[in-house]
């Protein structure tokens, strides 16, 4: 299981878990009560469950050649977003939220 720290304006909110290729899991933190990963997901205790990476999470990637050119310099498969997440949204990503790997 890949998993990795999620957050929102540098301050950890959650944990997205990619439990197989077709199973996703992300959870807050208890106690956490910043602002959402997204309006889609609000803070909540239960955790979110989807058969693929959540769209928000998705939407963070590149497409295109970017993606390529992403899958070859980190050696991935072009086809693996949550690996692709890993190694590209740790720090320059549109808005407020960033991951970590584990």
């Amino acid at each position: 299981m890949r998993q990795c720290k999620v957050f929102v304006k540098d301050r950890e909110a959650g944990l997205l878990m990619e439990a197989n290729s077709r199973s996703y899991i992300f959870i807050y933190n208890e106690g956490y009560d910043g602002e959402p990963v997204c309006l889609a997901m609000p803070v909540r205790q239960e955790p979110y469950y989807s058969e693929k990476l959540f769209p928000f999470f998705f939407n963070l990637l590149s497409e295109g050649a970017n993606r390529e050119i992403q899958s070859r310099l980190f050696h991935l498969d072009e086809n693996d977003d949550f690996g692709i997440l890993l190694a590209t949204a740790q720090t320059d990503t549109i808005g407020a939220v960033t991951v970590k790997p584990i």
